[in-house]
Formats: C-alpha cells, structure tokens, sequence
C-alpha cells in the first residue's frame, strides 16, 4: 500500500482571511438591511401554542419530486397523531442555496424549529454554533436513543462529544438489476438473486452476460458532467481497498494504488460493450428503465422509478470486488438550526414530532431509503418490503465522504473530482495524474482556515 501525502499548497496560494461563516453572513445580512432581511427566507418561527394547545412547528427541507411527495404524506401522517403539534414544511432548492439559506437563517434568528441536512454537511455547520446540540435525555424520554441506530450512522451526527443531527435514513449507492435479463443470461443463483460476485473480472463477465442478452450494454452508469455520480462510483471502489481517505490534517492522506486500481477498473467498465464511455445520468436511467441494460449503479432514490417502469427489478449492494464490503452513502438527518433562546416547549414539541417521524419511517422506505430508526429495519413490515429487505444491509458497510469544512453532499468537493477526473473516464486519461490533480485540488482547500 503506498500512501499518498502531498506537500501543502505554495505560497503563492495564501491561505484566504480568517473571517469566520458566522461572521461573514453576518455582513452580507447587513448589507442587504440587517438581520430583519431574512424573513423573506423564514418567515417568524412560531413560537406560541394555538389556542387549543397545539404547538406550530417549522419544518425545513431540501426533498422535492418522489421524495418530496413521501415527506408531505410523512408529515401529514404525523400530524394526524395529535401529539400536541403540528409541522409545516418550507421546502427549498437542493444544494448550496438551501444550505446558505439555512446558515442565514440560524446567524439571523430566524431559523425553523427543524430542519433536515445531509449528514455529510454537519462538520462544517456544527463548529461555528450554527447548529444546536441534541439533548439525549429529552430523546430517550421520547423513545429515541443511540442503541437505535446503526454505529456509523449514529456517530457520523455527533461532534466533540455532542449529537448534532439524528439520522432519518442512509441512502448509499447501490446496484439495481433486471431479474429476466439476468435470467436468460444464466447468472442467477438457486435462491433467485443474482449469484455472488466477488472479482473485478468476474463482475465483467456477468455484465457481458448480460450485454449478450440486452444486445445493447450490461451496465447502465451514467456519469458525464455528474461530479456526484463519479464519485459515489470511485469512493465505493477505494473503501472496498480498505483504503485511508483523511482530511484531518494540512494535507490529504491517501492510498495511490488503491486510487488508481479503482480508476483502472471503471475504465475498464466504460468499453462500449459493458457500458457506454460517455454516458449521463438521465441516459444511464433511461438505458435501464426500458430493459437496454441489464445492471444499473444508482442510488435507492431510484427505486420508485424502477417500480414505475414495470421491470422485474431486484436491487443489492455493489458486490465486493476487492476484498472489503463498502458502499458510498449519505443520510438525511434532522438538526436543531441555531436559536439564542429556544422556547422550552417549542422544543419539546420539536422532539416529540421528530420521534415520531423515526417511528413512522415504514413510509419513507418504501420510497426506496433505509431507515436509520432500526426497529423499523428489524419489523416484519420492513423485511418483506422487496427488493428494500435485499439491499438493506448497504447500511451497514457505507461511507460518508471524507470529513472536512468543504466536503459532504451539495459542496464543491465532488466538483473537483469532477474537474481534475473526468477525463480518464471519458478519455482514458492516466488515473494516476487525474487523481494526483484531485488531491492537489483538495489541499489547496485544506490550506485554507475552516471559515467556521
């Protein structure tokens, strides 16, 4: 194994000013009028009780389309309880404008009584006291506590000893197939389910198995202008190396070989025959959802997709192809956004509607996610939920993206894998140089201060 741990950008790169997030939305907000500027994104959080006792609550989040759908009916579900609540949601743009709003939101004093991030994002919100710890003891009273959770799932929310956000589900990179194709293609095993895969080249020959029966490709994946797609693939691949990824330090630490024997492998993926070179994301679902293809690398949001399209689909974890189970992933997971001072029963309120969304998350996995609530997993509702049940146990080998200020879903991060790797997956550019470009890309982010 040969780890990689480049110099730190030079000079000539200063590192920027050590102005703080907080600090810098606080000037942007008064150069616009104030902190008051920020009600066009809020609006007042409710903070009083309606005058039959039951608590307004504000909810935010970035889900829109099947996902959006899902969380209204949730939402609905919930309310309909009569726990003493009742949530509204605010729905905002996926990315970096929901992640700014919300920032704007907790530095102004105006933020919702909830909201949901990416799990990935914390570690650049929690530092700056954008966010507000979770009281254990207040969740164990509304029966949620960690032994509820998945290990990495739990941990991945907490921070110096703190939890800053509790988990609504993991949503790893996952491998879709269609069951008839793989049927005449002769690689399934006795019990039904495609037979194990356990070796880069034998995951090639099942593909082309597969090809032999589409007549088009064995593989949909789709990645072409698509930073994300790239590296939900590549991650998955490294961590089956058992490979470091660390951003702790001045410099990123890495494993080359593990790098490049990843590269290598998706270049030998996009041939033309086992997938297309230059594919997008669209095309990738489009190949697969009208039986032109036989396997498709995407995440479980697809999942309502492929039931839609009326394919008889099964679905798993990316098999293990060189040697250590992994698979990419994020959650969706509920944060207390930053108020000075919370209304006790606002809170309580706060608590009682997010345990009860855990606990009512059956909903939220038919829709293809993985509840992180584990009785849920564990439920015979859930278990003879198909093909959720087959790929269920991506949960327990995924991986989050690499900690540091800049990383996490909607960042910049997977914009420079983008930028520095595109090439060898289109062009069959050196692996070795595109991923030397990436991790000089990365340090040049590491030199900076985190702006929290």
């Amino acid at each position: 194994m040969a780890l990689h741990h480049l110099a730190p950008p030079s000079a000539a790169d200063p590192p920027g000013p050590g102005l703080t997030r907080r600090q810098m939305l606080i000037g942007s907000l008064a150069a616009v009028g104030g902190v008051a500027a920020i009600g066009s994104l809020a609006g007042c959080t409710p903070a009083n009780a309606s005058a039959d006792g039951v608590r307004q609550l504000a909810f935010w989040h970035l889900l829109s389309g099947g996902d959006g759908i899902n969380m209204a009916g949730l939402v609905d579900d919930v309310n309909a309880l009569d726990h003493g609540y009742e949530a509204t949601q605010t729905v905002l743009a996926w990315g970096a404008p929901y992640y700014t709003k919300l920032a704007m939101a907790s530095v102004g004093g105006r933020s919702p009584d909830t909201a949901i991030m990416h799990a990935s994002r914390v570690a650049g919100y929690a530092p700056g006291g954008l966010l507000d710890p979770w009281d254990l003891d207040l969740l164990a009273e509304n029966g949620v506590q960690e032994s509820d959770f998945l290990e990495r799932v739990w941990a991945k929310g907490g921070l110096d000893g703190k939890q800053y956000s509790i988990a609504l589900d993991s949503h790893p990179f996952i491998m879709m197939y269609n069951l008839d194709v793989a049927e005449q293609a002769g690689v399934l095993g006795p019990d039904g389910q495609l037979a194990p895969i356990d070796s880069p080249d034998q995951f090639l020959e099942v593909a082309r198995a597969m090809q032999a029966v589409t007549g088009k490709h064995g593989l949909s994946y789709g990645y072409l202008g698509d930073g994300a797609q790239m590296w939900r693939l590549f991650y998955t691949l490294y961590k089956q190396h058992d490979a470091e990824f660390d951003l702790s330090g001045e410099t990123a630490v890495v494993d080359d070989d593990a790098a490049v024997s990843s590269l290598e492998f998706i270049q030998q993926l996009l041939d033309g025959t086992v997938c297309t070179p230059s594919g997008d994301y669209g095309t990738a679902v489009s190949e697969f959802m009208s039986g032109e293809s036989g396997m498709f690398f995407t995440g479980v949001w697809e999942l309502p997709t492929a039931k839609n399209s009326g394919l008889n689909v099964d679905a798993q974890p990316i098999p293990t192809l060189f040697g250590t189970p992994a698979a990419y992933a994020d959650s969706h997971a509920f944060t207390l956004p930053h108020q000075s001072s919370p209304d006790e029963e606002q809170r309580r309120a706060t608590y009682r509607f997010v345990a009860d969304v855990l606990k009512n998350s059956l909903a939220w996995a038919e829709a293809g996610h993985i509840p992180a609530f584990q009785p849920v997993v564990q439920s015979p509702e859930y278990q003879a939920l198909l093909p959720q049940a087959h790929y269920a146990p991506a949960a327990e080998i995924l991986n989050y993206d690499p900690e540091a200020w800049f990383t996490g879903s909607g960042s910049d991060f997977q914009n420079y894998f983008l930028e520095t790797v595109q090439g060898v997956y289109l062009d069959g550019s050196d692996p070795a140089e595109g991923f030397d470009a990436f991790i000089r890309r990365v340090n040049v982010q590491l030199s900076k201060p985190n702006p929290v």
